[in-house]
């Protein structure tokens, strides 16, 4: 990237993004700015495009840094660059009378990346599906369980039942990618081939989670009420909802030090001392990995 004679303007692949406060402090506990968050964006593109790509992105933005008011946000907001893309939708693309109707941004380039982490929108969220290339709604092309630890339950926990998600999603012939969520647990994502609509593939995911819970009646629990999850792991369907999102892989957290939303291979879940992967680990694996995620 170059500024332009007023510092304000930078060229990003020849689109003008307007930057400001680069030394503004996001993560004050490690002293990351957004010129870090934008450096970060920047350098993971490759494997994070393809994730967003034609996905309509909500935001959690955190305009003063993770110590500040947080919002999520839907719409466009005013004063976004005339190039980004945007589409209006229903929230609800299958039920359009239980929602009323945004303009979503499609963060499909690295200048609407760059234009986000300008925003302070730290965490990216995504739907299971993508629009098409005539503004269609299209069926989803992955499944996502989300496992989620009810104290005392930890992430280690979260990771046991997720072998035993994946096994049961293998009997069905549907190969799983983990990835971290850079907060308490983990998803499991599986690649779709678009043939079910979203109201099949989020009754298979109940009758999936309800099935597991009921065999393994200690550990896993799937309904949301918090007096029957203390010490189990929460196996989380309603992310495939066509109105629900989930943090999309390779995106930032907002937690007081920056973590990131990593995929992960099953070598690693076998490490007792797995930990949530900080942006500079992330970088380090696709530098010497590549990306987990690529082809989902």
């Amino acid at each position: 990237m170059s500024p332009d004679d007023d510092g304000q303007l930078f060229d990003v692949e020849g689109r003008q993004v307007r930057i400001g406060h680069l030394d503004k402090v996001m993560y004050p506990a490690v002293g990351m700015t957004k010129a870090e968050v934008i450096d970060y964006y920047s350098r993971v593109a490759g494997a994070l495009l393809p994730q967003l790509l034609d996905r309509p992105v909500t935001r959690i933005r955190y305009p003063q840094g993770v110590d500040g008011e947080r919002f999520f946000e839907k719409n466009v907001p005013a004063g976004a660059p005339a190039w980004l893309r945007r589409q209006t939708m229903p929230t609800a693309p299958e039920a359009p009378e239980e929602g009323r109707e945004v303009t979503f941004p499609f963060l499909d380039d690295l200048a609407a990346l760059v234009w986000a982490a300008n925003q302070g929108a730290l965490e990216l969220h995504t739907p299971q599906w993508r629009v098409g290339s005539e503004g269609e709604i299209r069926t989803p092309d992955r499944l996502v369980i989300d496992l989620d630890p009810g104290a005392p339950a930890t992430l280690r926990d979260c990771i046991r039942v997720a072998r035993l998600v994946a096994d049961r999603l293998r009997d069905d012939g549907l190969e799983t990618v983990p990835v971290t969520s850079g907060s308490k647990g983990l998803q499991l994502y599986a690649s779709l081939d678009g043939q079910q609509s979203a109201e099949d593939v989020r009754q298979y995911a109940r009758r999936l989670a309800l099935e597991l819970a009921k065999a393994h009646p200690s550990r896993i629990v799937a309904v949301m009420r918090k007096d029957l999850r203390g010490g189990k792991v929460l196996l989380d369907w309603s992310q495939n909802h066509p109105g629900k999102t989930t943090i999309t892989p390779y995106s930032l957290r907002g937690r007081e030090v920056p973590t990131v939303a990593a995929p992960r291979t099953w070598d690693e879940l076998a490490d007792d001392d797995l930990e949530q992967l900080s942006p500079d680990e992330v970088l380090d694996r696709l530098d010497r990995d590549g990306d987990l995620m690529a082809g989902r």
